[in-house]
């Protein structure tokens, strides 16, 4: 087992991403993944290791879900926080002896703060040969070592819980046509959009043919001003409630004909087919501004979450869907670096 990895979790994508995504999806909802089974594996294995935790956990585009667990209670993470995410990345099992003296690990919040988790080791979990969805974990709040044998052991119930993991999976693809697999690989299931997967197979051709037919599409793009402190002082299940209620807020604003997509975390891509003029897109940044300042009512705590939003149209601004999606993030870096809670427009530089 390797004990350390020094890459950015930021860094940590799979060249299969897109296979392993839609391997997830094919997993989800969690609570129909064996549940039963994979409880038990959990509970033998935090038997066997003695362990304050053991988990089962299963990651997608940006988020670690919890499948299994036995000992102490926790919840989901965002991906870059998670130290599986160096197994999905690796595919090869790892140990770290104490979490509070790696540089990549001892600033997280479940290492700094409650429940102040010190050890970790864990397997990867393969649905098929190199396609690994997450893995089998084990936690403790003291640094320790495991022996030889424990390593082995630990790598036999990680094979025990892919079994299981591969048996769920072909069971759900026997429900599903291949069409609505790659559909539910495309979609956040968070807030219902599309996910950056999407972006191609969605948005390409529109801005292909508004291009050739000589039509305008608009582009937005937006993110929830200061969203890092909601995570950062709430925890991440209320940022979620957050970005789910964005999205429905969004989506009170925009036709039904319009394409929203969550591109990672809480930033969101609008595409408007036309025809679409400068006016008519600030009058959509305008409402979406003003539907984002009504506080956020989640948990019986109210949160203030605004927006800021980027304009980018096709042809005026741009003559591909990359470099729409380009000109409307820097029209939104714009609208942030003048302090958030408005839009910008993007403007060629002469």
């Amino acid at each position: 087992m390797e004990h350390g990895f020094s890459s950015s979790a930021e860094m940590l994508i799979p060249a299969n991403e897109t296979e392993r995504v839609l391997a997830v999806r094919s997993l989800l909802p969690l609570q129909d993944v064996g549940a039963a089974e994979l409880d038990a594996l959990t509970s033998l294995c935090k038997m066997i290791f003695r362990a304050s935790l053991v988990a089962v956990t299963i990651i997608d585009e940006d988020r670690q879900y919890i499948a299994a667990t036995a000992g102490v209670e926790i919840a989901g993470c965002a991906r870059d926080q998670s130290v599986c995410t160096r197994i999905v990345y690796s595919g090869k099992p790892l140990i770290i002896e104490d979490l509070a003296a790696h540089p990549a690990f001892r600033d997280v919040s479940y290492v700094s703060g409650p429940p102040y988790f010190r050890f970790y080791a864990g397997t990867p979990l393969e649905v098929q040969p190199g396609v690994v969805v997450g893995a089998l974990c084990v936690l403790d709040f003291n640094p320790r070592q495991l022996s030889e044998e424990e390593c082995g052991v630990l790598s036999h119930m990680g094979a025990v819980a892919s079994s299981l993991l591969r048996l769920q999976r072909s069971n759900v693809v026997l429900q599903r046509d291949r069409s609505s697999l790659t559909t539910a690989a495309m979609e956040d299931p968070l807030t219902g959009f599309y996910n950056r997967a999407a972006l191609a197979t969605s948005v390409d051709g529109m801005v292909a043919r508004a291009v050739a037919d000589g039509n305008s599409i608009g582009a937005i793009y937006m993110d929830v001003d200061r969203f890092k402190a909601v995570n950062d002082i709430h925890g991440h299940p209320v940022g979620d409630e957050v970005l789910a209620e964005a999205a429905r807020r969004i989506r009170s604003v925009i036709r039904g004909n319009d394409v929203p997509l969550r591109l990672g975390g809480d930033e969101f891509a609008l595409f408007f087919d036309g025809p679409c003029d400068v006016a008519s897109m600030e009058k959509v940044a305008q409402r979406l501004i003003e539907v984002f300042r009504a506080p956020f009512e989640i948990d019986g705590l109210s949160i203030d979450a605004r927006a800021s939003v980027g304009i980018a149209l096709a042809p005026q601004h741009a003559s591909t869907r990359l470099e729409l999606s380009r000109n409307a993030d820097i029209a939104l870096y714009e609208a942030k670096a003048r302090g958030g809670d408005q839009y910008s427009v993007f403007k060629r530089a002469h």
